[in-house]
């Protein structure tokens, strides 16, 4: 029986003890968690790394200088972390950025305090590895949640396209992003001028790079937590505006010669195409129930 997501980030962490030898055979992981004051759920956000029982992980917590009762949470983890801070930053951006300047992974991510990574993510991610070792970014699926980690919708993604990604939107998931360090450190880290895009904005960057390998991986990696607190539920035309301003930023660096119109047919008909072939009728049918509902 799987496990349930709530049952995975509230169970108690008990380390195993890693072979060695069996870290060879997985990509080592640097995790960063910006946070700041989020202390009703940055223990989940927490467990859902360590409880991965990964054997080759490196994770951050860089804190903006919480003063409810984080600080006490993140050293109650300190023996299972690479590091962690709590000062006062320039916001989540610089946050990430911080952890990212530390890591020495193979492959990055960040998850925010508030989300939370699913069972077996890892896994999926050595295993993808293990497949593709030549891929600089692996992407998964995605659930939303509620504020009890009760999956509210499935979020599943088509394999990347970089016009859809400019002129769709976001074809990627945060919450389920892991990039080569190498290559972030060839183009640049995330933009730390951008407040809501930061997410879009690395992606489209590495999607127009030349000879960038995404890969998606069916399979749910990470969860988006609705709730009222989050950066996300209280997006204004700022957010808007940064994302019109990326998307005017890097269409000019794309090959095709199609234009806007084209490709916002062609990316609708190509999703649902994707999962027509797949035979995930049963997600058609919900993503159909979920956009006639609202």
């Amino acid at each position: 029986m799987r496990e349930s997501l709530h049952s995975f980030v509230s169970k108690h962490y008990v380390p195993k003890v890693v072979d060695g030898a069996n870290e060879k055979i997985y990509p080592k992981l640097t995790i960063v968690t910006p946070s700041y004051n989020q202390v009703q759920y940055l223990e989940r956000t927490i467990l859902s790394v360590l409880n991965q029982n990964y054997p080759n992980l490196e994770y951050f917590i860089m804190d903006g200088g919480s003063t409810d009762g984080s600080v006490e949470l993140i050293k109650k983890y300190e023996p299972y972390l690479a590091g962690w801070v709590s000062e006062k930053d320039r916001g989540q951006t610089d946050a990430i950025n911080k952890g990212f300047r530390r890591a020495t992974g193979d492959y990055v991510a960040f998850q925010n305090s508030d989300d939370v990574f699913a069972p077996d993510a890892f896994a999926k991610v050595a295993d993808a590895w293990r497949k593709a070792p030549d891929t600089d970014v692996f992407f998964g699926d995605m659930y939303i949640t509620d504020e009890a980690d009760v999956i509210l919708e499935e979020m599943r993604a088509p394999d990347f396209c970089v016009e859809c990604q400019i002129y769709e939107g976001m074809q990627v998931f945060n919450q389920s992003l892991f990039i080569r360090r190498e290559r972030l450190e060839q183009i640049g880290l995330l933009d730390e001028s951008l407040q809501f895009v930061i997410d879009y904005e690395i992606v489209a960057r590495l999607g127009v790079q030349p000879g960038i390998k995404f890969q998606h991986v069916s399979g749910f990696w990470g969860g988006f937590r609705v709730q009222p607190n989050a950066k996300s539920s209280t997006i204004t035309s700022v957010g808007l505006s940064e994302h019109q301003l990326t998307k005017e930023k890097y269409r000019p660096m794309l090959v095709s010669s199609f234009g806007p119109s084209f490709w916002q047919r062609y990316c609708r008909v190509r999703k649902l195409l994707a999962f027509v072939l797949k035979g995930e009728f049963g997600y058609i049918l919900h993503r159909f129930q979920l956009n006639r509902s609202r």
